[in-house]
C-alpha cells in the first residue's frame, strides 16, 4: 500500500519545494507554501504558469509508474484558449500536430462550457474585441508545454490550463493549495485512486 498526495498547485507557483533561480530573479512561489510533509517529492511536473492537479509520494516506485512514458497515463486539461476554434482546427489536434520537437499523438478534444472553477488570482487578461473558448483536452504524452504549443499551432493562444486528472486521479473539488491522500496497491499495474483521507486548506 502506498500514500499519494493530490495537490491543485496554484497559478505561478514552481511543482517544487525550493526555488533554484538566481536571487537577481526574484523568489518565485514554491510547493513549500501550501504542503508542509517531509520526504515527500512531485511524481510530474506542472509548468509555473499552469494551474491543476500535481501528484506527490514517498514511494519511488510508484512516482517512477506514474511518470514512465511506457505507462502512458492520460493526462485532461481545461484550456481557455482565445477566439472561437473551427471544428477543422480542433480535428487537426485529434489526428495530432506537427510541433518543432516532432509529430505530437492524437488527443482528445472537445468544446466545453465555462467550468465551475474559481477565478485566477492574477485574472486573466483579456482582449475585449476577442471573444474565448473553454476546451477539454486530454493527452497521453508530457512534453515540455505541450498544450500550450498544440493550441498556438492552431492560431488559438492559451490563456488559462488548468490540469484536472492524471491517469485515475481527479482535481475534484481541491481548491488552489488544497489537497489530499489516498492510498493504492502497488505494484498492481492498474492501481487507481482508493478512500481520499481529508482535506486540507492553507
Amino acid at each position: 500500500m502506498s500514500l499519494i498526495y493530490l495537490l491543485h498547485k496554484p497559478y505561478l507557483m514552481l511543482s517544487q519545494f525550493t526555488d533554484n533561480s538566481p536571487p537577481t530573479n526574484g523568489k518565485r512561489r514554491t510547493l513549500a507554501e501550501v504542503i508542509d510533509i517531509p520526504d515527500i517529492y512531485p511524481a510530474g511536473r506542472l509548468d509555473y504558469d499552469s494551474e491543476g492537479l500535481l501528484l506527490l509520494t514517498a514511494d519511488g516506485a510508484l512516482a517512477h509508474r506514474i511518470t514512465a512514458p511506457d505507462h502512458k497515463q492520460p493526462k485532461t486539461y481545461w484550456v481557455q484558449v482565445e477566439g472561437i476554434p473551427e471544428p477543422s482546427a480542433l480535428e487537426q489536434l485529434g489526428r495530432g500536430v506537427t510541433l518543432k520537437d516532432g509529430p505530437t499523438r492524437p488527443a482528445k478534444v472537445r468544446m466545453i462550457a465555462p467550468p465551475a472553477i474559481a477565478e485566477r488570482d492574477p485574472p486573466v487578461r483579456f482582449r475585449a474585441e476577442i471573444p474565448t473558448q473553454w476546451l477539454e483536452i486530454t493527452i497521453i504524452e508530457g512534453r515540455n508545454r505541450q498544450v500550450r504549443r498544440m493550441t498556438a499551432h492552431i492560431g488559438h493562444p492559451t490563456l488559462r490550463l488548468v490540469r484536472t486528472s492524471i491517469g485515475p486521479w481527479t482535481l475534484d473539488s481541491l481548491a488552489p493549495g488544497e489537497w489530499r491522500t489516498t492510498k493504492i496497491n502497488m505494484p498492481t499495474r492498474s492501481a487507481g485512486r482508493g478512500q481520499a483521507r481529508r482535506n486540507h486548506r492553507r
